[in-house]
């Protein structure tokens, strides 16, 4: 039996260079903190070699250095479940005076916890539970931060060493289940590789290409002895990202950006991730281009941004969708070219060059050949990239977008975002949210499920910035919004936080309402109840002639509507410790806000019954083009329109 395993999901390759305001220390600081820190962020990260060496050794468990290991780390906060193969961790945790545990109340709860506190930090999220089920629990967490390239490091307890392969008792290989799922991970069975593992643990996590970091640790491990030492020594080789960019695609690159008449800056959520929103800024500004922003990079540019087109896309805004379409230019940074955004991958941007910056290589030209690839921080590539324009411009080489923005403009003119009030008076979901948008403003911290909510809340309301709105894109995750949530207001205190939900993801995770009011962490959550799963039934709708196949909420056996109070989610609340609220008409929207914002002590959940069949437009059917976006049922927009 070897010390550990590791292995790699994908190219998930690394980001490197001096820490950020407000982001994961750069590759080796990481393991190099002090256990003091002045607030709930940590202080400033020290090298390694900048701090001398432990004179002794100390001698302690395995356990033990587990948790001394963490609180060097930075570690404030940790989300977890105790269990028989974890639980000698759980003792020196006890003993902790700077990490705090959050007690959950179900495994999938603690993962997206640790990936809404890593969303809004910038910091890799700290989730803890024991072996067989309680680490099976964390897949779906760990897939979805794999998908969205969120920094979580997952602690796992494991069986003894003796037992593994055996089929023991709460046993289940959790590395190889996540083998694909995760950026790296470990099996651990010597109590002096634990302190090390950890620290490149979190290393992997939060550099180059973020992703989740799973370190699974046999009991015999924890509980054996080992003389701790700090700093330790890394052992990664062949792990070197490479972060600054090759100068002379960067020169290819803006001269091609000056040439172009009808270019586009697409962003994707990695500009958020290295930190690169001033950058993005600038660049723009100084090149006068079109902004579009994915759903996973929503607040890297400021939606009031007049250069914002808004996000491209299924359910994008015709301006975005028709930009990219008709392009001549795509500069991509930090993004991925998903098929929600490219529609039938073959008809996408069909006159457009492509320039593709990501920090990972493999996601160059994967889907989309890029005539320019640039493997970089997204951060350093757009510095240079400004660098290199500034130089275009002095030689006399500049762009004249003016044509292409009249074009846009009609289209943005002509196709905006709307909706309609139901006939019937009932309550339109897009108007709740675009309200809590107002009131609450740019500074809360939004987090939406999965659904129709989700897409909402992406297109009403107005993302100004960064690490403000956090979702499941990639795995679209049903469940995700109230843990999630709850970790984004443990990593924000001070920040209002708002879970948007709808009624079908709400029902996945809501046991975690009590820890929010066990734990004094007061979000908010908009419940979207329109009885049913609003996005299958909408597609059931427009794709399946309405035959409505299991995706009412509020149906009994014999077929019967019994309403939308099964259950009933202020007594739900209630009973959960949390002040619970309802409100059915549009009159009563702001109040029902308004006094949610007040309160101030416990979680509040407020139960919004909305209409039955509202739908989410525009919207681009899947596997087909995006020149086949409707503005409504039947409706598809006039691209030659030009005023």
């Amino acid at each position: 039996m070897t010390d550990q395993t590791t292995t790699t999901g994908g190219s998930r390759t690394g980001l490197a260079g001096s820490a950020r305001p407000g982001q994961a220390p750069s590759p080796r600081d990481l393991a190099a903190r002090a256990p003091g820190r002045e607030g709930a962020g940590g202080t400033n990260p020290r090298r390694p070699d900048a701090e001398p060496p432990s004179p002794q050794p100390v001698e302690m468990t395995g356990a033990q250095a587990l948790v001394a290991a963490l609180e060097r780390l930075g570690v404030d906060v940790v989300f977890g479940i105790p269990g028989g193969a974890i639980l000698p961790a759980y003792d020196p945790l006890f003993d902790s005076a700077t990490v705090r545990h959050i007690l959950v109340r179900h495994e999938q709860g603690a993962g997206h916890a640790a990936a809404g506190y890593a969303q809004v930090t910038g910091r890799p999220g700290v989730c803890i539970a024991t072996s067989g089920p309680g680490a099976t629990n964390l897949v779906t967490p760990l897939a979805d931060a794999y998908m969205d390239s969120v920094p979580v490091v997952a602690i796992t307890g494991q069986v003894p060493s003796s037992l593994i392969g055996t089929d023991g008792f709460q046993e289940a290989d959790i590395a190889g289940i996540t083998l694909p799922i995760t950026k790296h991970n470990f099996l651990v069975t010597r109590a002096e590789d634990i302190a090390r593992t950890v620290a490149e643990a979190f290393h992997v996590a939060s550099t180059g290409r973020p992703g989740p970091v799973l370190v699974d640790i046999a009991k015999d491990a924890l509980q054996a002895k080992t003389q701790f030492r700090w700093p330790v020594p890394f052992d990664l080789p062949g792990y070197h990202p490479v972060t600054r960019p090759h100068s002379r695609q960067i020169r290819e690159a803006a001269r091609m950006m000056m040439a172009a008449s009808r270019p586009v800056l697409y962003v994707g959520g990695g500009v958020i991730k290295a930190e690169a929103c001033p950058e993005l800024l600038a660049l723009a500004e100084l090149t006068g281009m079109p902004v579009v922003t994915t759903l996973m990079a929503r607040g890297a540019f400021p939606s009031s941004h007049s250069q914002n087109l808004g996000m491209p896309g299924m359910h994008g805004k015709v301006a975005a969708v028709g930009a990219l379409q008709k392009a001549d230019l795509l500069v991509a940074l930090g993004a991925r070219f998903d098929d929600r955004v490219t529609g039938r991958l073959d008809s996408f941007a069909p006159e457009a060059v492509v320039i593709h910056a990501d920090i990972d290589p493999a996601e160059i030209s994967k889907n989309r050949h890029a005539e320019v690839p640039i493997v970089g921080d997204c951060r350093e590539v757009i510095t240079e990239l400004i660098a290199a324009v500034e130089a275009e411009h002095e030689a006399g080489h500049k762009t004249d977008v003016s044509a292409w923005w009249s074009q846009l403009d009609a289209w943005r003119a002509t196709y905006p975002l709307g909706y309609d009030d139901p006939d019937d008076g009932s309550l339109s979901p897009q108007y709740v949210i675009e309200r809590i948008g107002k009131l609450a403003g740019p500074d809360a911290v939004y987090v939406a499920g999965v659904g129709q909510h989700q897409m909402w809340a992406a297109q009403f309301i107005d993302h100004d910035r960064p690490r403000h709105w956090l979702n499941s894109g990639g795995l679209g995750t049903m469940g995700y919004a109230v843990p999630a949530a709850m970790g984004a207001k443990v990593g924000e205190p001070e920040s209002e936080v708002w879970a948007i939900d709808g009624d079908g993801c709400f029902q996945m995770t809501n046991q975690e309402l009590a820890t929010c009011a066990l734990e004094g962490i007061p979000i908010k959550v908009a419940v979207i109840n329109n009885g049913n799963l609003g996005m299958v039934r909408q597609w059931q709708t427009l794709f399946y002639n309405q035959r409505y196949s299991h995706t009412d909420l509020d149906r009994a056996a014999g077929g019967e509507s019994l309403g939308t109070r099964i259950p009933d989610f202020v007594k739900l609340a209630e009973a959960y410790g949390c002040a619970g609220l309802r409100c059915e008409t549009a009159a009563d929207v702001d109040t029902v806000i308004r006094q949610a914002a007040d309160i101030k002590d416990r979680p509040v959940v407020i139960d919004f019954i909305v209409h039955r069949d509202a739908m989410v437009w525009p919207m681009v059917a899947a596997g087909t083009s995006n020149d086949d976006i409707k503005v409504a049922r039947d409706m598809a927009p006039d691209w030659d329109v030009t005023e």
